[in-house]
């Protein structure tokens, strides 16, 4: 999960507060839409599977939390 702050916090280089897990990425506009495609790309290569993009909810990107659980974590 480092690896993702690290990426937030490089796009939101005059971020003064903590990100944790239950903060809100979309409310705050940690992720911002442009450069959504290149987190996506991000989890991908994190996680060592495609993801497919056309099935993709916003909540699933909500918080570090809902992130490590759809896409961070082993399944089974």
């Amino acid at each position: 999960m480092e690896e993702v702050i690290n990426w937030i916090r490089s796009k939101n280089p005059d971020l003064q507060t903590e990100i944790t897990g239950d903060t809100d990425l979309i409310e705050s506009r940690l992720i911002a839409s442009v450069s959504f495609l290149e987190f996506v790309a991000l989890l991908e290569e994190l996680s060592g599977e495609p993801i497919d993009v056309g099935s993709l909810d916003v909540s699933d990107f909500r918080t570090l939390d809902r992130i490590s659980a759809k896409f961070l974590m082993p399944v089974g």
